[in-house]
């Protein structure tokens, strides 16, 4: 497209929406709030709809599942339009009388939260489409499952308070446990409990961090902004910070502590393992980057060199599992965990572009892991395996299914085109420009077992002899819309990431700004507390003498 055109289009949109929302700041932080409760009002009415019509009841879950996708949009074309440079808009403060805690209803997005909202709203809206059409037994539960699981991770992304913020994690993760347990594939009920004991252990160590990271700052309020005021003592910050990256690190499957994650999502009905492995499984390495890193930076120095071979376990040794997986679902629930690696790398890099690159990472992963899933569960429905050495031949019975899967694994890849490439370029580029530029090899070797293992995939599922025959044809309609929204979203980001990265930068820029501060202070109390002890030993001294 010609760059003046592009222009001559965007310029007056660009500043209508400025106009908007200037002129009603308010509208716009209502609208934040509505993308959290309508999906929790849905859910609510649909359990008040018990043994009315299932049209009536696939009607209010569009609702419950839209709305917050069409918000997410409007958000972050406003955010854009503003120019921000990545700092908190839309916000909305409401007391609780819980002040004397530090706690209260506080909500708002910055520049690393959007990307990460955005994801959480497109990726709702293709589950709840793919399960409204699922036929499964007991719809309506079903359907009120996945939309309390969806309200809680808009509210995940957009809470500034602490202990919202934790506490919409925990209300998104209930959920979870159910639909596997009463939906999931054999053997539900033990991945259940496994998931129940893991994510449970891991809520509770980072729930202690949090606690201790605002006790021992002596921050104003529980809530992101006032912790970047506060400071901690850089004693206390390698304990602290040790408690959020083991406590996340569970969260967000990091290894060794991974072991939940691949038989999960195998297990678990695909919208549910959409919406968990695609949008769930970020709040920790989120909570990392707004949190942790900025505000305790002793404590990430300190952590930085085993994080790196951790990383290196994600991207090599659950690769090398990965490739030797014959179940299809299995095999995308080890290579979703796999690619949490590189996230990890672009925060051990801890630079604005690797941080940055850690974000898109994220973004990307969640678009093209839900897609996957949704493709996987289509092929399982169709054949009735995911087993891939009993598929084959399925690319002449459903050609645009097999054109969607091409395209998911080519993103997953990270091949130029789509999100994930710009994730990972920057996080390559990050770990060059790092203290340990070596660590791009085992990277690459990353690439090169995902490039393996999927190649391999689509050869055993869609060319060769025929296995499985396909029941009921080709992606329906029902399928081809999340699939689409899913695929067009990657690749708009990918052929134009600077929709996102440029207020996502700002806000690193700003995390940078703020870690600078805190590694400052507490150098200078360091440096206060020495003098003190060296006048208490004169003082002493003199005394004696």
């Amino acid at each position: 497209m010609n760059p003046s055109f592009q222009l001559a289009f965007l310029d007056p949109l660009s500043s209508t929406l400025r106009n908007i929302h200037e002129g009603a700041p308010s509208l716009n932080a209502g609208l934040l709030l509505a993308s959290i409760l309508v999906p929790l009002l849905a859910a609510l009415v649909l359990m008040a709809l018990s043994g009315r019509s299932p049209v009536l009841v696939r009607a209010v879950a569009r609702i419950g599942f839209a709305i917050p996708a069409l918000i997410a949009l409007w958000l972050t074309a406003s955010y854009l339009s503003l120019g921000l440079d990545g700092r908190y808009a839309f916000m909305l403060r409401q007391p609780l009388g819980l002040e004397f805690l530090g706690i209260e209803f506080f909500i708002g997005l910055n520049g690393i939260s959007l990307p990460l909202f955005l994801m959480a709203g497109i990726v709702g809206l293709a589950a709840g489409i793919y399960a409204i059409q699922s036929g499964v037994e007991k719809l309506r539960f079903y359907l009120v499952l996945l939309l309390i699981m969806h309200g809680g991770l808009m509210g995940v992304f957009s809470s500034i308070d602490i202990f919202f913020f934790y506490f919409f994690h925990e209300f998104a993760l209930i959920p979870t446990f159910i639909l596997i347990a009463f939906w999931g594939r054999a053997g539900r009920k033990t991945v259940a409990i496994e998931l129940t004991v893991y994510l449970t252990l891991g809520a509770m160590i980072t729930l202690a961090g949090l606690l201790s990271l605002y006790f021992l700052s002596g921050a104003e309020a529980f809530n992101m902004i006032a912790l970047r005021n506060a400071i901690m003592d850089s004693a206390w910050q390698g304990t602290v910070f040790g408690l959020l990256l083991v406590g996340f690190g569970i969260l967000v499957s990091l290894f060794p502590f991974h072991s939940w994650a691949p038989r999960g999502y195998a297990t678990a009905p695909a919208p549910a393992a959409m919406l968990h492995a695609g949008v769930l499984k970020k709040f920790g390495l989120y909570g990392l980057i707004q949190l942790a890193w900025p505000l305790l930076p002793t404590g990430a120095e300190l952590w930085s060199p085993l994080l790196l071979w951790l990383a290196f376990g994600n991207i090599v040794l659950i690769g090398l599992v990965t490739m030797a997986q014959r179940d299809l679902k299995l095999m995308l629930g080890n290579a979703s965990v796999m690619h949490m690696g590189y996230a990890f790398l672009g925060l051990y890099a801890y630079s604005v572009i690797g941080v940055g690159g850690a974000v898109l990472m994220l973004f990307a992963h969640g678009l093209s892991v839900a897609l996957l899933f949704l493709l996987a569960d289509s092929i399982e429905k169709r054949t009735g395996t995911a087993d891939m050495d009993e598929l084959g031949g399925l690319g002449k019975q459903a050609p645009v299914l097999m054109g969607f899967f091409v395209a998911a694994i080519m993103a997953s890849i990270g091949l130029p085109g789509f999100a994930n490439f710009w994730g990972e370029l920057s996080i390559f580029v990050a770990l060059f420009q790092s203290a340990t530029p070596w660590a791009i090899a085992p990277a690459v070797l990353g690439i090169v077992i995902s490039a393996i293992y999927g190649l391999r995939a689509v050869a055993s599922i869609f060319f060769g002899d025929s296995g499985e025959a396909i029941e009921g044809g080709d992606l329906t309609r029902c399928e081809k819309v999340p699939a689409i929204l899913l695929l067009a979203s990657l690749l708009i980001v990918g052929f134009w990431p600077k929709t996102l990265s440029d207020s996502l930068d700002a806000a690193v820029q700003e995390s940078f700004a703020v870690q600078a501060a805190h590694a400052e202070r507490s150098e200078v109390r360091a440096v206060e507390a020495l003098s003190q002890l060296r006048y208490d030993e004169e003082s002493i001294v003199k005394t004696n003498f």
